[in-house]
């Protein structure tokens, strides 16, 4: 299975290496009991950035319609060549645009080959079993294409700001990460993983955009402010797990998303680009049909 987004295969690639996380020392069985050492600080990332614009907001919004034109096309051909499946991770602060990028990117494609999935916090069910149960029963299907809105990572993240597992658990839970997702690359599935990274001040104004908004009043939550408290311990939380999970076969892209056009842009381009380099091809046609004529 080729690493999705290997530097060496374009010049697409070399460009999101100053938006990726540096590879820490990987989570290995005798530093499983050890608690994490390494961190990513999202300061070092300007969420203000548009490294991928092409110049002007009209521009960028044109360009995104025509990436999602050409999406579908690839999504099309993906679904017929069945010879892949392709895990898009979308994680971000509350109101960092992960429903908006659904929409945005993957909104053309077809139903019937693109799943989202939202997740929320578990049910009693759900936390009857191991945090990673869950997830499996909704990885993609050969041919599909399946979106997470918040994922996983959740289980890295809400625990560990609260207190709620030791650090000893959280180092467990990043190496079950990484041997959970190697598994399914091993196993046919593209994994791509995008954080959507917006500043504080940003956050605020969408916040209160939805309390001053009638359509978006049942977007809020007072849950919502609660976390917003916390947001230094969140920060320090995405660092770690981004040093720790950031490998060659789910690659993390650090996405500056206070422009949701140039959000959507960029893993729009990532995208096409990773789909464009899979040699997809429509499976070969039954030679029993070569010559049939329809009446």
């Amino acid at each position: 299975m080729p690493f999705p987004l290997d530097p060496s295969k374009s010049s697409l690639m070399q460009r999101l290496l100053p938006w990726q996380p540096a590879t820490a020392e990987p989570a290995t069985e005798e530093r499983r009991r050890e608690p994490p050492r390494h961190t990513v600080s999202l300061e070092d990332f300007d969420p203000g950035a548009k490294p991928f614009s092409l110049g002007d907001k009209a521009q960028d919004k044109a360009a995104v319609e025509d990436l999602a034109v050409e999406l579908d096309g690839l999504q099309n051909l993906f679904y017929a060549d069945k010879r892949y499946k392709l895990l898009v991770v979308l994680q971000g602060t509350d109101t960092s645009g992960k429903d908006g990028t659904i929409r945005g990117v993957f909104g053309r494609m077809s139903a019937l080959g693109v799943h989202a999935v939202g997740w929320k916090a578990p049910t009693e069910t759900e936390r009857a079993h191991d945090y990673l149960w869950r997830i499996h029963q909704q990885v993609p299907q050969a041919g599909d294409i399946t979106v997470f809105n918040r994922s996983h990572y959740e289980d890295v993240l809400v625990p560990v700001v609260n207190g709620w597992i030791t650090p000893e658990q959280h180092q467990q839970r990043l190496a079950h990460i990484n041997d959970f997702e190697r598994m399914l690359s091993e196993t046919g599935t593209i994994v791509l993983k995008f954080l959507l990274h917006i500043g504080f001040d940003e956050q605020r104004e969408r916040l209160q955009e939805r309390l001053d908004d009638p359509a978006k009043h049942w977007k809020f939550s007072m849950g919502d402010i609660e976390v917003r408290k916390q947001w230094a311990q969140y920060q320090d939380a995405y660092g770690t797990l981004l040093a720790a999970t950031h490998t060659p076969w789910a690659p993390w892209t650090i996405v500056p998303a206070n422009s949701k056009t140039h959000r959507n842009l960029m893993i729009a381009t990532v995208l096409r680009e990773v789909l464009q380099k899979l040699d997809l091809r429509y499976p070969a046609g039954d030679p029993a049909l070569a010559g049939f004529t329809v009446k």
